[in-house]
């Protein structure tokens, strides 16, 4: 049996739903090292930035049960350097490239949006909303639907037709669905949920904070409920708005729990730290497991969750030709 794994992120079609979470696969080189990057769905960039960063003072990191805390401070050349050296590569590789992009400010995701529209390669842009808006006391723009519409809107404005923008959105929130309703009602194309966490870990010996920057993200399994949450969520609120599900997946069967909350593609992130091919590891056990459950294409599976027991899909009956799909019960 033969599963169809595309996908569609609004007018973008992907061979497969997995894709590297920002800040996690680097600029493809890294991962590049252990198979070509250009068979996952897409590589989704660290976040760019207008001007180099050097990024917080170490320690950076930290890790907690089931989970990572991070506090990088998004580091990176900036956007000159992406535009010359790392986005020409991921074009020659033929990688489908999301480019992240962030700022302090409504003008300077704006400016990096302009940047990109003459740059060859992008498929996507992702905004970053959870960076600090330094014109409203340092309240990320992720934080209230009025501040993450007014990101959105300078960057579609300035991001070339064709090309979509998906708002990488917080789990901070009172009211996720309300950011997302905001952020669609902007003109974003789809949704990227959920960012990291806010969080913090003291050291029990030296009574400091195991983070210089006192609070970080966290990333890694422990959050992957809460991800799960926010797409079925979500999902209900806006089901024709695309969604890239992201938060502590591991496996295929991980993956596949958040499409079927709603998500059209997954990002993977943490798990790139200790095992640089758990992209292609999981793209193939995401194709296992919808086979294993009769499952054809992967359009089938998305928001199946939401479906009433007893919806019908396109299933493969083992007793008849493979590749001859029957109607049968997939709830029940």
């Amino acid at each position: 049996m033969s599963v169809d794994l595309r996908t569609r992120l609004g007018p973008v079609s992907l061979p497969n739903p997995i894709m590297t979470a920002s800040g996690c696969g680097g600029t493809g080189r890294e991962l590049g090292r252990f198979f070509h990057v250009a068979k996952l769905g897409a590589i989704v960039t660290p976040s760019i930035t207008p001007e180099p960063r050097a990024g917080r003072p170490a320690p950076r990191l930290a890790e907690t049960p089931s989970g990572v805390l991070n506090s990088t401070g998004l580091q990176g050349p900036g956007i000159d350097v992406f535009l010359d050296r790392d986005l020409p590569w991921l074009d020659e590789q033929g990688a489908r490239t999301i480019v992240s992009i962030a700022g302090n400010s409504v003008e300077e995701y704006a400016e990096v949006a302009k940047r990109l529209n003459s740059a060859p390669g992008v498929t996507a842009v992702e905004i970053n909303t959870s960076c600090p808006n330094v014109e409203d006391r340092g309240l990320m723009f992720a934080a209230h639907p009025t501040a993450a519409a007014e990101v959105v809107r300078a960057v579609r404005t300035n991001t070339r037709r064709g090309v979509p923008v998906f708002a990488k959105l917080s789990a901070d929130v009172t009211d996720v669905v309300g950011v997302a309703m905001a952020c669609a009602d902007a003109g974003a194309d789809g949704l990227s949920m959920i960012n990291t966490l806010h969080g913090m870990a003291v050291d029990t010996w030296s009574f400091r904070p195991r983070l210089a920057g006192v609070t970080g993200g966290l990333s890694g399994p422990a959050i992957r409920p809460v991800a799960v949450r926010c797409v079925y969520q979500v999902h209900a609120a806006l089901p024709e708005v695309p969604i890239i599900g992201i938060g502590g997946v591991r496996t295929g069967t991980d993956a596949l729990e958040l499409i079927l909350a709603g998500a059209s593609a997954v990002a993977v992130g943490t798990a790139n730290l200790h095992d640089p091919s758990a992209c292609t590891r999981i793209l193939r056990e995401l194709d296992t497991a919808l086979r294993e459950r009769g499952i054809t294409g992967l359009a089938d599976a998305v928001g199946l969750a939401h479906k009433p027991a007893g919806t019908l899909i396109r299933r493969i009956d083992p007793n008849v030709g493979v590749g001859e799909p029957t109607e049968q019960e997939s709830l029940q």
